[in-house]
């Protein structure tokens, strides 16, 4: 029997084969010497990716070519499919392969691409009626490997996810290609030359980026007014805090008078009451790939497209588990490969602890909350210290933040004791929380943080004791809400039913874990960056000028709301375990094109798009503005949304953002920072947290930093 194997990608199969004595190597498959697994040997192969992808609309009708309204909506009457561009060598090899095969073995990655992949080359490939199994593992270690290849699992369920995942290949399609030219085309005719990328989870991405930025900027600061203590016990200084919260100062300074207490001056007071409580924080769950991508964003600000990839490639060497796993949960199996290898994984991160339990707990351990993939865990591979400290520093810090919570697991608690004083000053209550950290436990295996190195320690009173208090009311500001990091859009995407008033809306959202996929989110964050809707500046998320528009635009219809995208993967769910059907969902998408042809020309009439059209407009001009003042060679003139240096061809890099902490910077004002080495004091800057301020833009070693008016 001809055994045929096809993995996804060349370094997958390199790691299939490396598992197996190798007969033959060549450009485009590798030859199984006979083994165990497989006693006549066996063929692998692979794809580059995806080797399949869908026609573009003029290849089925040369009058879809046109980016007109009068061929609206473009709906084939059969979807076709093509050989991608600059991959047809590798799918004639493939071909011939599969063709000559008595049975084929899908061993793509275990997800619904995978599938796609899979069978998309399959079906171009026209081959029909051979036998398929399918490699289910998730790691690409030797002995997983082997053991995959021996219990290789039939192919209906893998048939059924590559139907779910065609029909959202499909429908993202035809979303796609009609209403960007829809957009596209209706905004021309109001006079904005932009491409108007539209996509089903794109787009309410954007739209949720605009709510927020919009709530950023319409944000009216409210004052607030607290009683404060300053307190000297016979053991120490501390502070407390009254549970008022008043809207005035003079509401806030009537409350003290009605207690009998002038506000700054030095008067008696006493402990009523001490509480002590131990507290505890569990050590933190596995990670999956959403959770380390919001770490390392908040720890490095390293993006969630970045740290894909790069555990990716430690995936590829075979350092950690599957990568794009939406699980935080192990089963026995890994548990007690982690558990033997627990002394091994000590000496490498070099930290000594005895561990609180080696039995399985069902925070970590439980194999009915895993299904396609568990937790992204270290394999049973442990590098030595000098191959760790090859690894590149993003792969370094990947992976010992994937190590050390694989050994929290094992760790004890952090504990801690919380401390509380009531303080009474003429009948009224002062409060004050203190905290004593007990025993480190978990968190050892992390460097220490701040606040942790600093905890409030309150001085040792007791019940009865008598102080001395200042009282007097603190003016305090609400804030705005923060403008989103890369690792919160992760977040935000994964919880935007948070974001839903509808309760049943807000629960669809959360049964489908929010808009897009643990696989697909740090592309969609590409996407958009892609097509300029948003600027990431020091992992900071702002929307462009065109990102605005489009969320003008879409405003009000189906495109804006996270809650079409969340409906859509329930029915595409059900296609995947067998309930639902590809023509009823192709169904209601095309009732959904033709719904928004009919509504948008008149919803974008009544957009008024005047402030939009003027930020909008794009800008690429070739009128030097001042001498590059890096290189002194070039000019400096004015792109899209930067300025660059025409010298670039000759190697000078320097550029500066158009937009610097939200505010939009000039020609003129670029003239002066280079001439002059700074700006006059501009207006108009706003802080992360949303703050305005004044600042000079000021140019040091040709980097820009701000001088502040006030300091």
């Amino acid at each position: 029997m001809t055994i045929v194997i096809l993995a996804e990608k060349p370094s997958q199969a390199k790691a299939y084969a490396e598992a197996f004595p190798i007969a033959k190597k060549t450009k485009h498959f590798i030859e199984l010497a006979p083994n165990e697994v497989f006693p006549k040997g066996a063929t692998i192969t692979w794809g580059i990716g995806h080797l399949v992808e869908l026609k573009a609309p003029a290849e089925y009708d040369h009058a879809w070519k046109r980016w007109k309204l009068d061929v609206l909506p473009m709906i084939p009457e059969k979807y076709e499919f093509k050989v991608a561009k600059g991959k047809w060598e590798q799918f004639q090899e493939v071909k011939k392969l599969l063709k000559s095969a008595d049975m084929i073995i899908n061993a793509c990655d275990v997800d619904r691409e995978g599938s796609n992949i899979f069978y998309s080359i399959l079906r171009q490939a026209g081959v029909r009626n051979k036998p398929i199994q399918r490699l289910w593992i998730n790691s690409l270690e030797a002995d997983e490997i082997r053991a995959g290849f021996r219990a290789l699992q039939d192919n209906a369920k893998d048939l059924r996810m590559f139907r779910e995942a065609e029909t959202r290949q499909i429908s993202d399609w035809l979303v796609g290609m009609n209403a960007s030219r829809l957009y596209t085309v209706l905004l021309k005719q109001q006079g904005l030359n932009e491409v108007m990328s539209i996509g089903r989870v794109q787009s309410p991405t954007v739209y949720m980026i605009y709510e927020r930025q919009r709530a950023i900027e319409t944000f009216q600061p409210k004052k607030f007014y607290e009683l404060v203590g300053n307190f000297t016990a016979a053991a120490g200084d501390y502070s407390g805090k009254a549970k008022v919260k008043k809207d005035t100062y003079d509401e806030a300074l009537a409350l003290l008078t009605q207690a009998g207490i002038a506000e700054n001056t030095t008067l008696p007071g006493a402990i009523q009451n001490v509480t002590k409580k131990m507290k505890r924080r569990l050590p933190p769950k596995l990670h999956s790939l959403s959770t380390l991508q919001q770490k390392a964003n908040r720890l490095w600000k390293f993006s969630p497209k970045m740290v894909l990839e790069t555990v990716q490639k430690l995936y590829e060497k075979k350092l950690v588990s599957y990568p794009r796993s939406d699980c935080q949960f192990i089963t026995p199996a890994e548990f007690d490969y982690l558990r033997a290898s627990l002394p091994a994984f000590q000496g490498l991160m070099n930290v000594e602890f005895e561990p609180a339990s080696l039995a399985p707990s069902k925070r970590y351990v439980d194999a009915s909350k895993v299904e396609e993939h568990y937790a992204i865990i270290p394999t049973k591979t442990v590098p030595t210290r000098a191959k760790l400290s090859k690894l590149s520093d993003v792969e370094k810090r990947l992976y010992v933040e994937i190590m050390r919570t694989t050994l929290a697991m094992f760790h004890r608690d952090y504990v801690y004791e919380e401390t509380t004083i009531e303080t009474i000053v003429n009948e009224l209550a002062f409060y004050s929380v203190g905290k004593v950290e007990k025993e480190r436990g978990f968190e050892q295996l992390w460097p220490q943080k701040k606040e942790d190195k600093a905890p409030t320690i309150l001085p040792f009173v007791e019940q009865g004791d008598a102080v001395r208090a200042r009282i007097h009311v603190h003016e305090g500001e609400t804030k705005p809400p923060k403008p989103f990091t890369e690792g919160q859009l992760i977040q935000m995407m994964k919880t935007c039913g948070k974001l839903v008033d509808d309760e049943a809306e807000s629960d669809i959202l959360k049964e489908v874990e929010g808009i897009g996929t643990e696989a697909t989110r740090a592309g969609i964050i590409e996407t958009i960056k892609r097509h300029d809707y948003i600027h990431v500046t020091k992992n900071i998320v702002s929307l462009t000028p065109k990102g605005r528009v489009l969320c003008q635009v879409i405003a009000g219809s189906l495109l804006a709301s996270p809650t079409m995208t969340a409906k859509w993967e329930t029915y595409l769910r059900k296609i995947g375990n067998g309930t639902g059907t590809q023509e009823a969902f192709f169904a209601s998408v095309e009732k959904f094109l033709r719904h928004l042809i009919d509504t948008t020309p008149q919803m974008i009439e009544r957009t008024d798009l005047t402030e939009a059209k003027e930020a909008a407009t794009p800008v690429a001009s070739t009128t030097p503005i001042v001498a590059c003042p890096a290189c002194h060679a070039g000019q400096l003139i004015e792109h899209k949304s930067f300025y660059g240096c025409t010298n670039y061809k000759g190697g000078c890099k320097w550029t500066v953002s158009k937009i610097i902490a939200q505010k939009k910077i000039s020609p003129k004002q670029l003239r002066d920072l280079v001439t002059n080495g700074e700006t006059a004091v501009l207006k108009g800057f706003k802080s992360k947290k949303g703050n305005p301020f004044n600042a000079k833009l000021v140019l040091e070693n040709n980097k820009v930093t701000f001088a502040f008016a006030d300091n």
